[in-house]
């Protein structure tokens, strides 16, 4: 790994007067953070690096998460914006109207960069006879294949309205493609219409060919036929459009992130808004002044919210297209296939119970499998010495047979309590559904808490051998969610401690009272410790002056009083290094107030998801894993768990993976005073010799994997497997 010298080539900021600076020097706006992020998604787009058609998706990976963005963060925004000068934000000061002032500007500017790299993309993709064409560009004998497919597959399945005083404008649905028309009777009058776009239709149409991959968009399809649509009318002008509308959010939704007594204010506001209504409008081409005028005032917009989008409005066929590709095209055009594997700390030929009796176990995913987690708990299912197994829910994949384990284990007779959250956003479905498999098995569901999303992740297990409790405990920083299990960096301890565990079992008793007050004896738990003992600790380094030190690996840093907490400890010398993935509200770098904080993100082929509290080093260092980023809503407003790494083997397993992060030179960008990312280079300003961390820990995983572990997992009972496969079925809907 390099070891050259880490800096940037931005411009040096001035020296601040720490005692009597402004709180906002040193802070930026949540949401141009968060803008900030999904920009260093979309660079994976142009990283030559990157095979060709992972790129693609990171471009439809780009528009899915500033799709998301505008439905929750700028319509909380817009529904604050009546407030006026009673809401400002708590990082820079500015209202409602001023961040989205903000907002919609740098995202205006980062959808014509989304449409620059997708037409580069595409054009490279040609090279490999990958092509997507627009109707102009079909051959005789395509125009006649589409035109038939049109008649017989799309034609049928339309419902195309005309908008006059018989048949008002109709809702037009959230991120749907429209088809909007302006047309002219034979009186010469003109009169709009709109085509909707179903869902059953797929994306893209792939045309018959030998040689190469052809394809057009299913809405260039129903654009270029509207004229047969509408063939008693002469066509004027026609656009491709999608609304965005504002999801369903509340004045109690952690997302709003203001303070109690705004709250009350908040609540009546929004009792009289309309919610879901809409956002952002995308069209695909200019029209005249008086079309826009007209969908601006159906859609009661404003001009910021109207953006021209180039590139297809629909993306997500930049993944079953690969369905589509030979083994070489695969090869050259996807990453290599990697499988998780088992770590040399775990023998799957052996009973997991005694294993983490032995020693405590860390799983990294997606560099090892989630396996042997699964495989505990389901031997824990048929282990007649088991009381009970208790754990939290938040998201799970559609098909989960660590679900299927936990059934197992309330069908053989255990006390199974699982806490499972119906309020995950975008994926309450999945969560009721499974809920409901749960409760037939047998186990007992709870809820959580009124006003408290429980976002922990934790299990129990319990035995009872010679009249003798003990307990083993899993506690982890992501979902026990399978598939993104593979996509997803997250840790996994398995111990058992036995003053862990004792906090577990505590901490499930006091959920299922609503006891959300209670102090543990090892675990961190919000909204009662967490925060108060992060703050603690890095009091504990603040009083070492320029020896101490602290590292955190975090998905978002936006509370006040641990950035604040942060410029305290770098003004009395604490050397302060994070990886922060997505949004962070500190500005490093200050000379005299942030100068000696650095941060870094790092976003590449997985998403970097794994929380990590250190403090201090060596032989006195204090480290935690934990369901928590250092947010406002998930140190006071949710239910997360931490756990202390007491296990000398794991704390070292993490320094090691901790180094690896900190030497990327290849996917890691370094946030500098100026509050822009920039690429890490030597002291020459010259780029340093790449170095990727995901690949080093795929390299790290297989070195140190249990080799020749070709064992299957426990089977269920027949009975049971019979009636699960029937759920599998059922519940298809996953992340």
């Amino acid at each position: 790994m390099p070891n050259e010298t880490i800096e940037t080539s931005e411009t040096t900021a001035p020296a601040a007067d720490a005692a009597s600076l402004n709180p906002y020097t040193y802070m930026q706006n949540r949401e141009l953070s968060w803008l900030n992020f999904n920009d260093r998604v979309l660079s994976e787009a142009q990283d030559p690096t990157v095979p060709l058609l992972e790129r693609l998706r990171f471009v439809q990976i780009f528009v899915s998460n500033l799709d998301e963005f505008f439905r929750v963060r700028v319509g909380s925004l817009i529904d604050m914006v009546p407030a006026g000068d009673a809401y400002h934000d708590s990082k820079t000061g500015w209202t409602a109207e001023e961040q989205l002032q903000h907002i919609y500007s740098t995202a205006r500017t980062l959808c014509a960069k989304k449409d620059r790299v997708y037409f580069h993309l595409e054009h490279k993709l040609r090279h490999q006879d990958i092509w997507h064409l627009s109707y102009d560009e079909l051959t005789d004998d395509e125009q006649e294949y589409i035109e038939h497919h049109f008649q017989n597959h799309i034609l049928p399945l339309l419902s195309p309205l005309i908008i006059d005083a018989h048949h008002p404008f109709p809702h037009l649905r959230n991120k749907k493609i429209e088809v909007g028309v302006v047309l002219k009777d034979q009186a010469g009058r003109k009169v709009f219409a709109i085509i909707p776009i179903p869902d059953s239709l797929p994306d893209v149409i792939y045309l018959p060919s030998r040689h190469n991959l052809r394809y057009i968009s299913t809405e260039d399809v129903v654009f270029d036929y509207a004229d047969i649509i509408f063939d008693t009318y002469a066509i004027v002008e026609k656009v491709k459009m999608s609304i965005t509308r504002n999801a369903d959010i509340h004045a109690d939704d952690e997302d709003f992130e203001i303070n109690d007594d705004f709250r009350s204010i908040m609540r009546d506001m929004l009792k009289r808004r309309k919610r879901l209504a809409p956002l952002r409008l995308e069209l695909s081409n200019l029209v005249s002044d008086e079309c826009y005028n007209f969908l601006k005032k159906k859609l009661r917009l404003a001009d910021a919210q109207i953006f021209y989008v180039k590139a297809p409005m629909r993306l997500s066929y930049a993944y079953p297209i690969a369905d589509k590709l030979n083994d070489e095209q695969k090869a050259e055009l996807l990453y290599h296939p990697f499988v998780p594997q088992i770590p040399d700390s775990v023998n799957m030929k052996r009973k997991m119970e005694p294993q983490v009796k032995d020693h405590d176990i860390l799983l990294s995913f997606p560099y090892e499998s989630m396996d042997p987690f699964i495989k505990m708990v389901s031997e824990a299912a048929d282990d007649p010495s088991v009381r009970t197994i208790a754990i939290t829910i938040y998201r799970l994949s559609s098909k989960s047979k660590l679900v299927e384990a936990i059934c197992r284990a309330a069908e053989n007779g255990k006390n199974v309590t699982t806490l499972i959250e119906l309020r995950a956003r975008f994926d309450e479905q999945n969560n009721i559904d499974w809920s409901e498999r749960l409760e037939n098995a047998g186990c007992t569901v709870i809820y959580g808490t009124p006003g408290f999303k429980v976002h922990s992740k934790i299990c129990l297990i319990t035995r009872e051998r010679n009249g003798e409790i003990t307990y083993q405990t899993q506690i982890g920083t992501g979902n026990y969610n399978e598939k993104t299990a593979t996509l997803y960096t997250d840790l996994s301890l398995l111990t058992a401690d036995q003053a862990i565990g004792l906090d577990a079992m505590h901490f499930f008793q006091n959920m299922g009272l609503e006891k959300l007050n209670a102090k543990y004896d090892q675990l961190i738990v919000s909204p009662s410790t967490l925060k108060s003992t992060v703050l603690k600790l890095m009091d504990e380094q603040i009083a070492k002056g320029g020896e101490g030190e602290m590292f955190f690996k975090l998905n978002s840093l936006t509370d006040v009083d641990i950035i604040k907490k942060l410029k305290e400890a770098s003004c009395a010398g604490v050397k302060i290094q994070m990886i922060i993935r997505g949004i962070c509200c500190i500005v490093p770098g200050i000379p005299g107030v942030t100068e000696n904080i650095t941060v870094r993100s790092v976003v590449g082929r997985y998403l970097e998801h794994s929380r990590i509290y250190r403090f201090g080093a060596d032989s006195d260092q204090k480290m935690y894993i934990a369901s928590a980023d250092f947010m406002t809503r998930n140190t006071e407003r949710r239910v997360e768990v931490g756990a202390p790494i007491l296990d000398p083997a794991v704390r070292e397993k993490i320094n090691r993976l901790v180094d690896i992060m900190l030497h990327d030179t290849s996917k890691a960008r370094l946030l500098g005073s100026d509050k822009h990312y920039h690429q890490i280079v030597n002291a020459k300003g010259e780029p340093l010799p790449p170095f990727n961390c995901q690949q080093a820990q795929m390299d790290e995983a297989i070195k140190h994997s249990f080799q020749n572990q070709n064992v299957q997992m426990p089977a269920s009972p027949a009975k049971t497997k019979k009636k699960t496969s029937i759920f599998s079925k059922l519940f298809h809907h996953g992340e």
